[in-house]
């Protein structure tokens, strides 16, 4: 018998860990604030990561579906769908008491939240585990953090990617074996708080934008908060061509089309240090408008600091190099 057979009892499994899991995958109508959910799968797991049960649903989004192309999901599919709110309490009775899981957490974490929010309500949920830190904790040898990747090295089949209910059943299927991997080697599991969000007062109206604007105000989405220190030393400047490094000091500058803070967790959640303001040991400064006379960008440009707009620095976050040993 070997030690990850051991784990199987319950005697022997990590006390420490969670005594459920809820893997959830989301389908909406674009990355920013304002874009709603299309469909949503849930698959409860026990503290060992067995699947319990599944659900899915559709959702009208009330508004243009978005990238067809990606979810399938059409206008006229999600025609007769129910609204969130009529969905709401049963996707809660799924999440309730369990640890949110899914491949880039922040993201589907933000989504769900903001539909909670527009239902003046909010998710049970306490906890998030994402499945790319966790594989980057185990040192997997994935060529990138993709979905698709993670399913390849575990050996499990994906039948209709960007299908929410499928992504979520590939999603548990290889958490299962993650999960054991991070008993086995006395891994701890990258755990990050939820904050529900607690206002969802409509804003003024604002000037045009040539990114997604949102009907919320800019600081309604949840509190202020101080965020911990970066566990890993600052390389230096970030180089072109070359991988971001943990321990980079990463500031913001201007409008986003990806909601501000969840671009900040991201880049917490990969081992970067966000920077409120740009200094000599700023590593890069990430704003899609670089001309603008901004305190930030004016520094920047006095610094010599290298400069990303958001489609680049999303891309970059894919694969951020592990800081020096």
């Amino acid at each position: 018998m070997t030690m990850l057979d051991d784990l199987t009892t319950a005697a022997a499994w990590p006390t420490a860990y969670p005594q459920g899991y809820a893997v959830v995958d989301v389908e909406t109508t674009g990355l920013a604030r304002d874009d709603r959910i299309v469909s949503a799968a849930v698959y409860r797991l026990d503290a060992q990561g067995n699947v319990e049960d599944h659900w899915y649903t559709l959702v009208n989004p009330e508004r243009d579906p978005g990238p067809v192309w990606i979810h399938g999901l059409t206008s006229d599919t999600l025609e007769g769908a129910p609204l969130f709110p009529e969905i709401a309490a049963e996707f809660a009775a799924r999440l309730d008491g369990r640890v949110l899981v899914a491949h880039n957490a922040i993201f589907d974490w933000q989504m769900i939240a903001r539909e909670y929010a527009r239902a003046e309500s909010a998710a049970p949920v306490r906890q998030r585990l994402c499945t790319i830190a966790l594989a980057k904790q185990l040192a997997l040898p994935l060529p990138n953090h993709k979905l698709e990747s993670l399913a390849a090295h575990f050996g499990v089949e994906q039948r209709q990617a960007h299908n929410a209910l499928d992504d979520a059943r590939v999603l548990a299927e290889a958490f299962r074996p993650s999960l054991h991997a991070a008993a086995e080697q006395g891994v701890r599991l990258p755990l990050l708080e939820c904050r529900p969000l607690t206002e969802w007062a409509a804003s003024p109206a604002v000037s045009p934008s040539p990114y997604p604007s949102s009907p919320y105000r800019s600081n309604s989405w949840r509190p202020s908060r101080k965020r911990p220190a970066c566990p890993y030393p600052n390389p230096g400047r970030y180089e072109k061509g070359k991988p971001l490094k943990q321990g980079m000091r990463v500031a913001f500058s201007g409008d986003t089309s990806v909601d501000r803070e969840l671009l900040e967790d991201r880049t917490v959640e990969a081992g970067l240090h966000v920077a409120t303001s740009v200094s000599r040991l700023t590593s890069l400064l990430v704003t899609n408008d670089p001309d603008a006379a901004t305190s930030k960008t004016l520094k920047a440009r006095s610094f010599g600091t290298p400069v990303v707009d958001e489609a680049a620095y999303t891309q970059l976050l894919r694969d951020v190099a592990p800081a020096d040993g």
